[in-house]
């Protein structure tokens, strides 16, 4: 995974495609364009046999290259903004080095550099110069400034906060009132994120947390808790009550809307 910092110094993670994408959208997009190239001398062949000089004829075969090989890759892939066929199903989109949509310049750069690389030699030097490459470019991207990024990643799911067994007796009695909301953020937010910090950062943000937590919250921990760990029981406590107290509001709607139904008045 790359990082991109925008002009906002705002760092931007971005996936860059593996070895094995890039391949396979690249040879979904070669068949595609044969297939159209193919299709296209067969209507030549069949529709001007003939009818126009020879060298007229060969004239509009080797247009139809240039057009299939080069013109209509260029023209989607600006258009779309990195987009092919090969991609959309692999998921994937050519974009700059700095995370930014490719423009004319950048596609068409690409497209000269892969008759080249894809056609003429036969995808060998493209091959040789994207696997040893860290984001899978070809000799056309590197002069291009681009790189394939996936774009269908997989989400993450949300880390469920869990209650610490020795904690459990303690937190069912404790009465715990409401958390201001940017301080209950900054819990789930820490929580969420402990394992990636230092071990000196941990301990002080759990420490500092903690003590603000604990102007809400009586009677205090067991003594010996480890802040940490009290975070997480306050945490998960709130999350357990919240959801008890929810489902029975539920319920409760639900009751009180079947009775005004069966109320004598609710059919007239």
């Amino acid at each position: 995974m790359s990082t991109v910092v925008t002009g906002e110094a705002v760092v931007l993670e971005l996936r860059a495609a593996s070895f094995a994408a890039r391949a396979l959208s690249t040879l979904i997009d070669v068949i595609s364009q044969l297939l159209l190239l193919f299709l296209l001398f067969y209507l030549v062949g069949n529709t001007l046999d003939g009818a126009l000089d020879p060298a007229l004829t060969r004239a509009l075969l080797l247009a139809a290259v240039v057009l299939v090989i080069l013109v209509v890759p260029v023209a989607v892939e600006t258009l779309t903004r990195g987009k092919s066929l090969g991609r959309l199903v692999m998921g994937l989109r050519i974009v700059r080095d700095d995370g930014g949509a490719v423009r004319f310049r950048q596609a068409f750069t690409r497209g000269i550099l892969a008759v080249l690389e894809i056609y003429m030699l036969a995808g060998s030097l493209a091959f040789l110069v994207a696997v040893f490459n860290e984001k899978s470019k070809r000799l056309g991207d590197m002069l291009a400034g681009t790189y394939a990024m996936r774009e269908r990643v997989k989400a993450a799911p949300p880390p469920v906060t869990v209650m610490p067994a020795e904690l459990i007796p303690w937190a069912a009695l404790a009465d715990i009132g409401r958390l201001p909301d940017p301080l209950s953020r900054r819990a789930a937010r820490f929580l969420a994120q402990a394992e990636r910090m230092t071990p000196p950062a941990r301990t002080a943000m759990g420490t500092s947390l903690a003590t603000e937590v604990s102007a809400f919250v009586s009677p205090p921990p067991p003594p010996g808790t480890v802040p940490e760990s009290y975070l997480r029981a306050v945490m998960a406590q709130r999350r357990d009550r919240d959801f008890a107290r929810l489902s029975a509001q539920r319920v409760r709607s639900g009751q009180v809307a079947e009775r005004l139904h069966r109320l004598p008045f609710a059919d007239r």
